[in-house]
């Protein structure tokens, strides 16, 4: 079986921890190893100045990307493959893994409309959670998409709109306060979450590494940015509320915005500037306990592979290291990169270039 996405995080003057979905991310394995460890002793990711740590001890990871967990684990069929992965992720030294905690008004959806659940699907999440304890593996839970894949904003824009509500864009799930109330009312419903499998409820449950708000928020309707952090800064508290045992990270690609005119040089090109996301000033929320960062250069230059995407990959990797040392204060996570065979200049020698890059950057 393919292990698609990997995450990562190494020793350095300061703790640098990469994740990457969708395609390649890596960690490297926690310097004390904990395998040994009684499951009752298993304690949560913590963060202490830039630093991962975990019973006192630096923590350092490898880690990969997999959203397809709860919808396979759902279908007595299709399970087997969810323990089969994290056997051999086990196997290969590596500790964390990101996948989705929604699935919003799709075809086997965890969310069928606003507060009301699939309780099989849900169960399917259970043993998502309960197998990952077994084998060791720490979750990153993201709680929504900002695309269309598994419903995302537009679906509760939907739902929104099939209530009678006045709206008018997908990005209207930042500012709307009944869409507001769905998003809140799924993180109530998760958080409290009590597993059929494990009887331990999800906010108090350590095999949970750290809470996602959004896979890739964008809003575009706002290059101020403002929007966007509002939401950010409202649901970060919101969810702290419920639950200030797990960490908690925004899910941004990280893309300089207005508060950092200086820093937009290192975008990838001026669109990225003015989709509302905005690097340090996301960061700097309240609540928001380490920096995300997605790394696709083939989708965010050219679809061409040229040196220039080596390069802007490790101009990239280089501005956020530094921002999140000296502005930020936090550990910074790669969560996302790679190359995509859709793209006509795909060829396995520069993926493997891109993926040796990042692995190089970390390491060295």
């Amino acid at each position: 079986m393919i292990i698609r996405h990997q995450v990562s995080c190494v020793p350095h003057n300061f703790s640098i921890t990469k994740i990457s979905i969708k395609r390649n991310l890596m960690i490297r394995r926690s310097l004390e190893d904990d395998e040994g460890l009684e499951q009752d002793t298993w304690s949560f990711v913590k963060i202490q100045g830039n630093q991962f740590i975990v019973d006192e001890n630096p923590f350092y990871f490898n880690g990969f990307n997999t959203y397809w967990l709860m919808v396979f684990a759902t279908d007595q069929s299709t399970r087997g493959k969810v323990s089969q992965l994290f056997q051999e992720a086990s196997k290969a030294g590596l500790s964390v893994c990101r996948t989705w905690a929604f699935n919003d008004g799709q075809w086997r959806a965890l969310q069928k409309s606003p507060s009301v659940y699939d309780e099989q699907v849900f169960k399917g999440l259970d043993f998502v959670v309960s197998e990952a304890r077994k084998y060791r593996l720490r979750l990153i839970l993201s709680m929504v998409n900002n695309w269309d894949d598994y419903g995302g904003k537009a679906q509760y824009v939907k739902w929104g709109k099939e209530a009678g509500l006045n709206l008018t864009s997908n990005d209207d799930f930042f500012s709307h306060k009944a869409i507001k109330s769905y998003y809140k009312a799924h993180v109530h419903t998760l958080l409290n979450r009590v597993n059929s499998i494990t009887n331990i409820t999800y906010k108090d449950d350590p095999t949970i590494f750290a809470w996602e708000l959004m896979n890739e928020p964008r809003c575009e309707s706002d290059p101020s940015g403002d929007k966007l952090q509002s939401w950010i800064e409202e649901m970060a508290e919101y969810v702290k509320s419920i639950d200030p045992k797990h960490l908690l990270e925004i899910g941004i690609e990280g893309f300089y915005g207005p508060s950092t005119p200086k820093l937009v040089q290192f975008n990838p090109n001026t669109h990225s500037q003015q989709d509302g996301t905005d690097f340090i000033r996301n960061h700097q929320a309240l609540g928001v306990d380490f920096a995300s960062v997605h790394i696709y250069p083939d989708s965010w230059l050219s679809s061409s592979t040229t040196d220039a995407h080596i390069h802007f990959t490790m101009s990239w990797m280089q501005s956020h290291i530094e921002d999140a040392e000296n502005y930020l204060k936090m550990p910074v996570v790669f969560s996302e990169f790679g190359a995509s065979t859709k793209h006509p200049g795909y060829n396995a020698s520069y993926r493997d270039t891109v993926v040796n890059t990042v692995y190089n950057m970390i390491l060295n």
